[in-house]
């Protein structure tokens, strides 16, 4: 007597597996759409505006770049995004103390320049802060 191992199908005949069916096919749809958007984005255009090179990255960039944050939220400086001055102090003073810790960390291993650029950038940061927040 041998039995033949048939196997089984299961069926979800729920009410919601339906649904969940139509959901996946939505996201399929979707997800499709947002590609296709993405294409078109990507595609070269012929009145695209040429590409401004961006500055070499290292650390004096770096350091210039949290140079004008912390500028940004003492209110010296508009806002590039927005167009406008806005003071967050507690931003600002949170932007020299990462160059405070940068200046500490690297300490040794900068060149003269680097070192004296960070030095210099510090004291204008925590005297303009001084001077906003009095």
């Amino acid at each position: 007597m041998t039995k033949e191992n048939k196997g089984f199908i299961i069926k979800d005949r729920r009410a919601f597996a339906e649904e969940n069916q139509e959901t996946e096919d939505k996201k399929e749809s979707f997800t499709e759409q947002v590609k296709d958007q993405a294409q078109k984005e990507s595609a070269p255009e012929d009145k695209q505006e040429p590409e401004i090179p961006l500055p070499e990255i290292n650390f004096a960039t770096f350091i210039i770049s949290l140079n004008a944050s912390a500028l940004v939220h003492l209110g010296v400086i508009e806002d590039p995004a927005s167009g406008k001055k806005v003071k967050s102090l507690a931003m600002g003073k949170q932007t020299i103390d990462i160059l405070s810790m940068l200046e500490e960390k690297t300490s040794g291993n900068l060149t003269k320049e680097e070192e004296t650029m960070l030095k210099n950038i510090l004291y204008d940061l925590r005297i303009t802060y001084v001077k906003q927040k009095g």
